[in-house]
């Protein structure tokens, strides 16, 4: 059985996106394309999106500037679920929508996804919905050196209470950390 992983990465302060909603880059290296990017798609079998970040992250992959970059072809292969209230129809990008029922949606792709594991790569909505619903079974993020003041949180007040272990706990080049829990 897959399992779902969280990977997100925030700031030292805890923000996933800045004062106005925006898309705050981490500091990049080659380094942190090995350990975040590649090592996320190494063991990516399908995606899972909140509506914004599916929009996002298609007009990037399918547009001109990605080609030739390293993650262009895992982008544009890898299956995909969006997760809309919204969204209906065909979204293209080799993705299916679900709607209303999320645990049930997760817990169809845990069991039918037989390669990798099943991976979320945000944004702060979803990523706060899977954890509420007990959904996430492994957590990848990257802290970043940056404080950004405000902006929306990964881990808000009201989320329950959890035992995570870690598994690995790595320093970057570029002053950013990535670590890597376990629900126990």
């Amino acid at each position: 059985m897959a399992k779902l992983v969280l990977a997100m990465f925030m700031s030292l302060d805890g923000y996933v996106a800045g004062p106005n909603g925006e898309f705050v880059p981490p500091p990049w290296s080659a380094e942190v394309g090995e350990a975040w990017a590649a090592h996320n798609l190494k063991n990516a079998g399908h995606l899972i999106y909140g509506r914004a970040n599916f929009a996002f992250n298609k007009a990037h992959w399918t547009s001109p500037e990605a080609a030739g970059q390293a993650e262009t072809e895992a982008m544009n292969r890898l299956p995909k679920t969006v997760v809309s209230g919204s969204m209906s129809g065909d979204p293209g990008w080799n993705a299916a929508v679900v709607g209303d029922d999320l645990p049930a949606a997760v817990h169809r792709l845990k069991k039918s996804v037989a390669e990798g594991d099943i991976y979320s790569f945000g944004g702060a909505g979803l990523a706060r919905s899977l954890i509420a619903a007990g959904l996430v079974d492994e957590y990848y993020l990257m802290v970043t050196p940056n404080l950004l003041g405000d902006g929306k949180r990964l881990f808000d007040s009201g989320l329950p209470s959890n035992t995570l272990e870690l598994i690995a706990a790595r320093p970057l080049d570029i002053g950013s950390v990535i670590l890597h829990y376990r629900r126990k």
